[in-house]
């Protein structure tokens, strides 16, 4: 094959290229009115099937899956994720009876408004509504206690808050310098350890959910099983159903290896669940 015959091909395979890129416009994201649009139908037609909840459940359960459209499509074309919105998701899917995305989308919201009390006691609801009773290790039960500022506030509040402390720490230590006043030792100490404890936590959060990413099952029920195959033993006598939550630990074409929140280990399909982020 010559060199011409070569450059004929090539530009042959250029043109081709660039005729299917025409042809395949790219991802338009929503706009600002687009997102108001849906939210306002997402918000009538959640409405509405409370209204008919009790009269004409059925009904209901359609409207309430066609307002989980738009509240999703906000999410993937329009680039939104906020508490409240991820909070409406996840009570949509609990009216429709689905504890698994319920608890999922709760999650998802708890990582932006942590401390709303609404939200803390949705979540608390929708996990006692699941047929799985797995209890917190002993040792996460303490952790949680001890260490509540880290794990009771959102990460972005812990941002703000390092921001602001760190601020204080250097204009402090400044105003000292100028102003050789003795007093600020104790602005300086206090927003010193503040700062170290708001970007200890931090750290840890990134390097967590880098590590081991939280996890929800999301099918109705899936075996867990010894190794990553149909062929390989449950790892329990009884199915995991909608709702466990998790961590996961590995993923293999197909399957995710994860650890329960009481420390058990088992591989799943990865199609049975969803990762909260």
């Amino acid at each position: 094959m010559n060199v011409r015959v070569c450059r004929r091909i090539i530009i042959s395979l250029l043109i081709l290229a660039a005729t299917v890129a025409v042809s395949f416009p790219a991802f338009a994201r929503l706009s600002d009115e687009e997102v108001s649009t849906h939210l306002t139908q997402a918000e009538q037609l959640f409405r509405r099937a409370m209204e008919l909840d009790r009269t004409d459940p059925d009904a209901a359960k359609a409207y309430y899956q066609e307002a989980i459209l738009h509240y999703e499509a906000i999410v993937k074309n329009g680039g939104v994720r906020n508490g409240k919105l991820y909070y409406n998701v996840g009570n949509a899917y609990f009216r429709l009876g689905d504890a698994g995305r319920a608890i999922l989308n709760y999650k998802r919201a708890e990582l932006f408004m942590r401390n709303d009390g609404n939200l803390r006691q949705n979540l608390d609801y929708a996990r006692n509504r699941r047929a799985d009773r797995i209890e917190l290790r002993q040792k996460e039960k303490v952790l949680k206690t001890l260490f509540f500022i880290h794990y009771d506030i959102p990460s972005r509040m812990k941002l703000v808050v390092f921001a602001i402390s760190f601020g204080v720490l250097w204009v402090s230590a400044a105003a000292r310098l100028l102003l050789k006043a003795g007093r600020l030792k104790i602005a300086i100490a206090v927003s010193a350890v503040v700062s170290a404890m708001f970007l200890a936590s931090l750290v840890v959060d990134t390097a967590s959910l880098a590590r081991t990413p939280e996890g929800v099952i999301t099918a109705e029920e899936t075996i867990g099983r010894m190794g990553d195959a149909d062929t390989y033993q449950p790892s329990f006598k009884e199915p995991l159903h909608a709702g466990s939550e998790f961590r996961l630990l590995e993923k293999r074409p197909g399957w995710w290896r994860i650890e329960l929140e009481n420390g058990d280990r088992t591989w799943i399909p990865d199609g049975a669940a969803e990762l909260v982020f």
